[in-house]
Parts: structure tokens; sequence; C-alpha cells
């Protein structure tokens, strides 16, 4: 086997050089001081209702563009309709907040930066779109399962109720639809400058969803547990 043959086998695909890259800002969002009192049922239901509202903020816009990235030949393998959260974020508000929350958990000073960055990147350049979509998606597939469950269990939550925007049983197998997606990422017709573009894009988006997860920290004491 010849060196090139070797180094064309071992070269790294654009979606590990997405996970490889984005890691560090990947573990720092979780390990924001928000999440890890959440996670722990130190909250009230009000402080994950404020994180379900700022969800349901920038996923309005982000499914927006998801609407008009369908129409791109590019984009469009990655935001099948299957994915929309909006109907369930919908649901869970309603079941968590009820009528008039909008006004009780508006966007936070970060979600409307979040919101910003959406509709400066995702409307136009496919790569954009992809990178805040797999952000987003592809977490709540995964590490957004565990969530769910928890909070079904802080919570006295039933079924779905509070946490429909964690379902993706419509989906199907969640592995599968992952690796599909990796796959679409590393066939897309993206050349080294523009790949890198969009790692950059993935970056920004986590550092900005840390904040958002800051900004409800800095929030917490309202929400804190007693007694």
């Amino acid at each position: 086997m010849t060196t090139t043959e070797t180094t064309e086998q071992t070269a790294e695909t654009f979606s590990a050089a997405i996970r490889r890259r984005s890691w560090a800002g990947h573990q720092s969002a979780e390990g924001e001081g928000f999440l890890e009192v959440l996670m722990k049922g130190q909250l009230t239901r009000d402080g994950y209702t404020a994180m379900v509202a700022q969800h349901y903020w920038a996923y309005e816009v982000l499914e927006e563009a998801a609407a008009v990235m369908r129409g791109n030949a590019v984009a469009a393998p990655f935001c099948p309709p299957v994915l929309d959260r909006m109907a369930a974020l919908d649901a869970d508000m309603a079941h968590l907040a009820g009528d008039g929350w909008q006004e009780m958990f508006p966007a936070s000073p970060s979600t409307e930066r979040y919101i910003a960055r959406i509709r400066e990147t995702c409307f136009d350049w496919p790569g954009g779109f992809v990178a805040h979509h797999y952000t987003r998606y592809l977490g709540d597939m995964s590490g957004g399962q565990h969530i769910a469950k928890l909070m079904r269990r802080h919570f006295g939550l039933e079924g779905n109720q509070g946490t429909a925007f964690y379902d993706f049983e419509a989906v199907g197998d969640l592995d599968a639809f992952k690796n599909d997606y990796r796959a679409a990422l590393d066939s897309a017709p993206w050349d080294d400058d523009e790949k890198e573009r969009i790692i950059q894009e993935v970056l920004y988006a986590y550092e900005v969803n840390g904040a958002v997860l800051r900004d409800l920290g800095d929030e917490m004491e309202q929400w804190r547990k007693t007694g």
C-alpha cells in the first residue's frame, strides 16, 4: 500500500472534524451552571420552563429558515419536515406556562443575539444553516433525551407533556438518523474553505447557546428550590 493510499484511508471526515473541533464548546455548554443545577433537580419547574421558552424563540426563526432551505439542493437533506419542533414547543409552553407565557418568558439578550445570527446566516447560506441546524438538532437527539428523562422525573411530567420538544419518535431510529446526517455532511459538495467557514459557524453556535444558558444562570436564584 502506498503512502497516498494510507493517507486517503485515514483522512478525517468532515463530520468527524466538526465533532472534534466543537467538542470543547459542546462540553462547555453542558457544564454551564444553570443546566447543571437544573439536571440535579435543584430548580423549580419555572426554571425549566424558562429554558424551553428560549428554545421556542430560537427555533421559531431556525424553522423559518428550514422552510426556505428545503428549496436548496445542498441544505434540503438536513431538514426534513419530520424534524420540525415548533408544534411540540407550542404544546410544551401551553402545558408548562399557559396562556400569555410570551410576556412571562421573553427572549433573553443572548437569545436575541442568537436569533439575529440565524437571520443573518441561515436564510441564504446553506452552510451556515447546516451549521446551526447541526448544533441544535443533533444535540436534542443526543443529550436532550437525558434532559427529558430527568425533567419528567423532577417535575412529575407525564408522558410527553412538557417534554414533547425532545420526542423524536416520528424520526425512527435516532442513531441511524444521526449516522445518515453525518454521512450527508461528508458527501456535501463543499470545498475546504467552505468547510472551514462552516466549522467556524458551528463554534459560534455553541458559544451563543452557552451564552443563552448563562443568561438563564443569571436569573437562577429566583427558581431555586427551598427547603
